[in-house]
């Protein structure tokens, strides 16, 4: 056992004596703690849970507005500004109690409609393609990063928002040791505005959509219908075929062309609707069956 007085124990802990073992050029190298999951970290930055890399699922992410949307969203944003404070004033003048969707519109606040509206004039400029970083955010609004934070999660909670976190590959300096292995750091996150829906009840109904035709309707229904009715009519192999695609598709057409093959087999053994034997309540007592045997009007079996 090594024995250390107490300034040596001392400077050991603060990192400025080499342990035993160790050459003294490694005593100022900082050992980086593993991870929780046991997997290296070349670069020890976070990378934040549910990231996605960048430029892999944009093209389905972003949605291009309709034209004069952006504006409607807008004015939803301020309208359900307004019902929350009046829903804030309920609750401290009657006691009342809210509901989730209530609670989420009071939670709404003057610096998230106004990154709202930060978001939303992006999203109309740039055909919905929207990414801005905290700090492009907080320069735009005149608000703290802080403060664009809250507003985010408050959009987010609201429905007004969905948001993807995102992460992007560094490129390796010469002669940094880093070797092979691939380098990440955290990026700005992808924003789409939305319409919600759970909230149109607490809005003004001048703000709601106007409801389809019942004829629109009428044939959104039979379509519907027809579509179930194709859908019951293939089998298991070209079902996944229609309704998945990619890889998964192509491995759940295998899974049902076999269950296909196995049912194909059964049949011919089983009908898909048998027909009930009237005279199967006769309990056999010599093991010949129910041939040649039938109940009498006494209720006796013969």
């Amino acid at each position: 056992m090594t024995a250390f007085t107490l300034g040596e124990a001392t400077a050991l802990a603060l990192g400025r004596v080499p342990p035993p073992g160790r050459a003294p050029g490694m005593a100022a190298l900082r050992v980086r703690p593993p991870a929780r999951s046991g997997a290296p970290h070349p670069t020890g930055a976070p990378i934040r849970r549910d990231s996605i890399e960048a430029g892999t699922f944009e093209e389905h992410f972003f949605a291009v507005p309709a034209k004069g949307e952006p504006d409607r969203l807008l004015r939803l944003a301020r309208a359900a500004l307004d019902a929350g404070r009046r829903l804030k004033r309920a609750v401290r003048m009657e006691g009342r109690i809210l509901s989730p969707a209530e609670a989420a519109l009071a939670g709404l606040t003057a610096g998230a409609v106004r990154v709202y509206e930060e978001i939303c004039t992006l999203a109309r400029l740039n055909r919905g393609r929207v990414f801005p970083s905290y700090d492009r955010l907080a320069e735009a609004t005149a608000l703290g990063r802080a403060t664009v934070a809250r507003a985010l999660r408050a959009l987010e909670l609201a429905g007004f928002l969905v948001r993807q976190r995102r992460f992007k590959r560094v490129a390796r300096a010469e002669g940094d040791g880093s070797g092979d292995a691939p380098r990440y750091a955290q990026t700005s996150n992808a924003y789409r505005p939305l319409l919600p829906a759970r909230l149109l009840p607490h809005l003004p109904r001048w703000l709601s959509p106007a409801p389809l035709p019942v004829d629109v309707e009428q044939r959104t229904a039979e379509r519907a219908a027809e579509v179930a009715a194709m859908h019951d009519s293939l089998s298991c192999r070209e079902l996944a075929q229609t309704l998945v695609g990619g890889s998964l598709g192509r491995v759940l057409a295998k899974l049902g062309a076999h269950i296909d093959r196995r049912e194909t087999v059964t049949s011919c053994e089983s009908q898909n609707q048998p027909q009930p034997l009237l005279d199967s309540i006769c309990s056999r007592k010599s093991g010949v069956g129910l041939v040649g045997r039938h109940v009498g009007p006494d209720g006796q079996t013969r």
